[in-house]
């Protein structure tokens, strides 16, 4: 069976909720050389 048919609708709400929430927590908190304007991880318009 592939591993496609096995994912359900939850799963991927979930997977989009975890991936929205850790972009919000980094944000907030990761140094600015990390997702600043010219951040290694995110780049962003970020004010400092």
């Amino acid at each position: 069976m592939l591993l496609i048919t096995d994912v359900t609708f939850f799963q991927v709400c979930m997977a989009l909720l975890a991936v929205g929430l850790t972009e919000r927590v980094l944000l907030a908190f990761a140094p600015v050389e990390m997702v600043g304007r010219n951040g290694w991880l995110i780049k962003g318009d970020i004010e400092e």
